[in-house]
């Protein structure tokens, strides 16, 4: 296992709030927030090249700082030794503060042990540690390379390897096959929008990001806050944005009513909820390429008082192109990385995941928009709740899966958000090979902006979970939600991208 195995409180005590609170922090403070809309009188701030600065005097010019563009002054070295040194600072705190206390005094026999002679295991730890908490922590091995200057798939081989090193080192308990999966690749698929959200929050600060920013940032991505503070001018230079079309909502409110049914009796009906969503990358912004992992990612978190996380999803193409079709639509395809932790009191569904899909814009009309995502895939991932295996009260295996996401935008009024995702969680690579659940989300809410970035949307949420095992007591399982929220919009409005005004032609 990546991490240790603790109880949620204590864990939640470090990680709980700081993301939230940095996104609000991005959003609400004056002079702070992400961007305006292009065009808008404080346009972003992108570092000079080189070449184009006044040269200094060689004594005065840092020999390794980095370049993101040249990639000059990455280092290979400090992320290994800043996670090695995570690692061994985590396993002292637990052998000394997390009962029981002995299964991480490890030694040398141990790493050699499960390095030679251990066979790899499914775990049984609570679903929250395992699908979130080691994501998470895979984020901070991620963390440190990126800001080290590593590109994507180097900072992926890096997360993987911190897994790999607790896994071996940080227990005696047999490595973990489920922790390796959700650490390395929900871990990076994850960590890559904490890290371009980080940055272009320091990138709109210009070339010397002030106080608030430096804070927001390092709340976002701690490992890139940590490098910034400690290697000073070393890693300074602020990843290039190369200035995407962007989408901000921020939402918070209350349920107004729950429907269930074949559910425990210790559901909440009511109660708050704050939601928030970050697109980066839209398709049809003139100039802008999809080069790069991630160029394109939709960011979604929603935090209720019932059970804290009720849902993290990102999704990011890792590989594509765009495209284009007359006048009135631009999209990109490829290859999507994806992870999802989704929730909702009654039962719980998580998975990384491979898809093949596109996201695009289509004008309907001169002032109506449609946007949309649309994927198909396959991961690993968990749902439950089932029968009791041991300590474990969830399910694992290959999880095919789907999602279609869609937005209508009318002019600057209004807008319509449709999305739904299935998972079938299977018997395959599963320590239940004869069962499998079915889960699907649906999500709408109807937004009506009332003055400047002001609004109100009313959302619905159906969670709907069939499942087959044997001896287990709930096996199709609904909940519905409906909440009134309070809606902040970023810069950007309801986000529909123009590129009409470019083409002469236009219609």
């Amino acid at each position: 296992m990546d991490t240790q195995r603790v109880h949620q409180s204590r864990y939640g005590g470090e990680f709980r709030w700081a993301l939230p609170v940095a996104l609000v922090l991005c959003l609400a403070t004056p002079g702070v927030g992400f961007p305006e809309e292009p065009g808008s009188t404080n346009p972003p701030v992108s570092p000079a090249p080189a070449e184009s600065a006044p040269t200094p005097p060689p004594s005065q010019v840092p020999k390794s700082r980095l370049n993101w563009e040249t990639r000059e002054g990455r280092s290979y070295v400090i992320p290994g030794v800043e996670i090695i040194g995570y690692l061994i600072l985590l396993n002292w705190y637990d052998r000394h503060h997390t009962d029981p206390k002995d299964v991480y005094r490890t030694n040398g026999n141990t790493f050699w042990k499960h390095l030679t002679d251990s066979k790899w295991v499914i775990d049984n730890d609570q679903f929250s540690t395992n699908q979130f908490l080691h994501p998470y922590s895979g984020t901070i091995y991620y963390g440190f390379a990126r800001s080290a200057g590593l590109n994507f798939w180097e900072s992926l081989f890096y997360t993987a390897g911190g897994s790999f090193l607790w896994a071996l080192g940080g227990e005696k308990t047999a490595p973990s096959i489920n922790d390796q999966v959700a650490t390395t690749f929900g871990g990076s698929f994850f960590g890559e929008p904490l890290f371009r959200m980080a940055s272009l929050l320091l990138e709109y600060g210009g070339e010397k990001p002030g106080f608030w920013r430096e804070l927001g940032a390092a709340l976002i991505s701690p490992p890139t806050g940590f490098n910034r503070l400690v290697f000073g001018n070393r890693f300074d230079a602020v990843f290039p944005s190369h200035d995407p079309a962007i989408f901000t909502r921020f939402q918070i409110g209350g349920t107004l009513t729950t429907s269930s049914h074949n559910v425990s009796d210790t559901v909440r009906e009511h109660g708050g909820i704050a939601d928030f969503s970050f697109t980066y990358g839209l398709p049809g912004k003139p100039g802008y390429t999809y080069s790069r992992p991630f160029d394109y990612f939709d960011f979604h978190l929603t935090a209720v008082t019932a059970n804290t996380f009720e849902s993290i999803d990102t999704r990011g193409l890792l590989i594509g192109t765009s495209y284009e079709s007359g006048n009135s639509t631009r999209g990109v395809w490829g290859l999507y990385g994806s992870y999802d932790y989704i929730s909702p009191q009654v039962f719980r569904v998580s998975s990384a995941a491979l898809s093949l899909g596109t996201t695009w814009q289509t004008w309907l009309s001169r002032a109506v928009a449609l946007q949309g995502t649309a994927l198909g895939g396959a991961g690993y991932g968990a749902a439950g709740s089932i029968h009791r295996t041991g300590d474990r009260d969830y399910h694992y295996g290959a999880d095919p899966q789907a999602l279609l996401a869609l937005r209508l935008i009318l002019g600057d009024r209004a807008m319509i958000d449709l999305t739904g995702r299935e998972y079938y969680v299977s018997g395959l690579l599963s320590p239940e090979p004869h069962g499998w659940e079915n889960i699907l989300r649906a999500e709408t809410s109807f937004t009506v902006r009332i003055f400047s970035r002001h609004g109100v949307a009313l959302r619905y949420v159906l969670s709907h979970r069939d499942a087959h095992y044997p001896n287990i007591d709930y096996k199709d399982q609904t909940v519905g939600t409906v909440s009134l929220m309070y809606v902040f919009l970023g810069g950007t409005g309801f986000g529909a991208v123009d590129w009409r005004d470019a083409n002469p032609d236009r219609h």
